[in-house]
């Protein structure tokens, strides 16, 4: 193992949401549903959604032109980009890839990892890591979906929770104690049929038959993501404190995936925190998989929330089943 060289956290951050937006409103002229019921149950009042032309890449470009110009790094200074998404623009080539070429990040690696909602925490623990021990120095971390590509727009029990959007993270070196502190990654493959797309992978090309059974949209169990969720988005978060010798008294501020109000209430519950130290926007946006925790860290970063020194836990679940979490202390001046 190589040893730990530099301290390594976020020293930019930038967002985007494409600019159409469908509410429960709409939702309740297209499938049988209605607004109190998906307000009650998820906390959600609408999402964004992109242009049928507009590709995730669009999306993770625009937020990440932002994070660039917030951390002052040039394009042509990133060592390596991360995208984490499951709805890349092609199998091949990656859309970080598309998104180097874009960006005209000339000596930048770049690929995509694919852990669903939990991908933007697990992108940021891979990125500190070539940070920490000296390998790289400037790294573009995005979280981009455009999940209204692959909804099922006549299941009343999907398309009501997903929307659209990209968050992103520049890290670099910061100041020795500040930066990522700890970190907790899992997964439960044994639950990867609880949400999933059926079809479109070599185990199941897609098919005219696939197609017209919405095979190649997502499917989801949602009462058992529900309990794994609940359980688990607490403890990674003090999995991760105690890996880095805090309690959970000493948050200042937790920054979860956007699925689902109830889950986040009980995550914080368990953590005990109260609601003003929760970052929540999920009634804007809905549940924008590993775009998620990077548009609420975004947010939360221009409205001036967060000062330099606190302690912030970020937390993601999703398919795989996976979860991570990350602890960091704030590097960057408001």
């Amino acid at each position: 193992m190589m040893e730990k060289r530099n301290s390594a956290g976020i020293i930019g951050t930038g967002w985007y949401v494409p600019e159409k937006v469908i509410t429960n409103e709409d939702l309740e002229q297209m499938v049988d549903t209605n607004n109190a019921w998906i307000v009650e149950r998820t906390g959600i009042h609408e999402r964004h959604v992109a242009r049928e032309d507009q590709p995730v890449s669009d999306l993770a470009e625009r937020a990440a032109r932002m994070a660039l110009e917030d951390a002052g790094v040039r394009a042509e200074d990133l060592d390596l980009i991360i995208v984490a998404t499951m709805t890349p623009d092609r199998t091949i080539p990656s859309t970080a890839c598309i998104l180097q070429d874009r960006l005209g990040a000339s000596k930048a690696g770049a690929f995509d990892l694919s852990a669903a909602c939990s991908g933007f925490a697990y992108a940021a623990a891979t990125a500190c890591q070539f940070i920490e021990t000296g390998v790289y120095r400037h790294i573009l971390v995005v979280g981009a979906e455009t999940l209204s590509k692959v909804v099922d727009w006549t299941d009343r029990n999907t398309c009501i929770l997903f929307g659209d959007g990209a968050g992103a993270a520049v890290f670099g070196p910061v100041d020795k104690g500040f930066g990522l502190l700890s970190f907790d990654l899992g997964s439960d493959g044994a639950g990867g049929d609880l949400l999933d797309i059926p079809a479109g992978g070599s185990q199941k090309p897609l098919t005219a038959e696939s197609l017209l059974m919405h095979e190649n949209c997502i499917h989801m169990d949602g009462r058992a993501v529900f309990r794994f969720a609940v359980k688990i988005l607490g403890e990674t978060v003090e999995k991760s404190l105690e890996r880095a010798g805090i309690e959970k008294t000493e948050i200042d501020w937790l920054v979860p995936h956007q699925a689902n109000t109830r889950i986040i209430d009980a995550a914080a519950k368990r953590l005990e925190l109260p609601a003003e130290k929760v970052i929540v926007d999920i009634g804007k946006y809905g549940n924008m998989s590993a775009a998620s925790i990077p548009v609420a860290l975004a947010e939360a970063v221009q409205a001036h929330r967060f000062k330099k020194g606190d302690l912030i836990a970020l937390a993601g679940f999703g398919a795989g089943l996976t979860w991570a979490s990350c602890i960091m202390k704030w590097a960057k001046e408001d």
